[in-house]
């Protein structure tokens, strides 16, 4: 596993941190980190805390990857498509730590993750897809119908709507919003109820409640494949 996903084990908790030095970009590199720390956690039956560096959860894609070859961006989307639907479906709780800017993608890993806690502290949740002249892929409405609020859904996805920490709960991107000082002790307490789930039934009824959900996002990557494939092909 590279540097860019640093991984602790602590009394049955995996704290996968992403520090990629600059805005934690989900560039190729980083999703594979991301998969390699989950496969980690998975095999040593953890509940997973993802988080990152303070100043930025995530700014989303690499855009370098925009500008370069067709066939390395459907890479990169189709890798952060396919982490979604990983996260989604994690036979182990995945609570997310936000303290800083979750921009596109970095968003969508909060939409994907089981418990959001985010710092109530100035920084932004955004998809800014159609802001910068983006055609939202099919998977990333699909993340987003399933947890977004009606109302939000249209705004957030459509709209470009930044929100704040306070607002982005109301949204649905996060379920709860502490101050920085209670950040660890929080997410401690939380992370100690989950391990007392009996994780069989955790990870059957978490496929069960999102049945509908994971069957749309798996159509939703299939016609993405689609479009990214005859866009690398032009």
């Amino acid at each position: 596993m590279t540097q860019l996903v640093s991984y602790e084990l602590n009394n049955g908790v995996a704290t996968l941190s992403m520090n990629d030095g600059k805005a934690n970009v989900m560039s190729v590199a980083m999703l594979q980190a991301l998969n390699e720390a989950l496969d980690r956690a998975q095999a040593d039956q953890a509940v997973v805390v993802l988080t990152s560096s303070a100043r930025m959860f995530s700014a989303g894609f690499d855009m370098a990857v925009f500008q370069g070859a067709p066939h390395d961006l459907a890479r990169m989307l189709e890798a952060g498509a396919r982490l979604s639907l990983r996260l989604l479906s994690h036979p182990f709780p995945v609570v997310a730590v936000c303290a800083g800017h979750a921009m596109a993608m970095g968003a969508f890993l909060l939409l994907s993750a089981d418990l959001r806690i985010g710092v109530n502290e100035g920084y932004k949740v955004q998809l800014t897809e159609v802001q910068i002249g983006m055609t939202l892929p099919h998977f990333a409405i699909e993340v987003s119908r399933q947890r977004l609020t009606p109302t939000h859904y249209g705004l957030a996805a459509g709209l470009s709507q930044p929100y704040t920490p306070q607002s982005a709960m109301a949204a649905g991107f996060l379920d709860e919003v502490v101050a920085a000082d209670a950040l660890a002790s929080t997410v401690a307490a939380h992370t100690a109820r989950l391990q007392k789930l009996h994780m069989g039934a955790f990870a059957a009824t978490k496929v069960r409640l999102r049945a509908q959900s994971l069957a749309a996002l798996k159509l939703a990557i299939s016609a993405d494949l689609l479009d990214w494939s005859a866009r690398s092909a032009q």
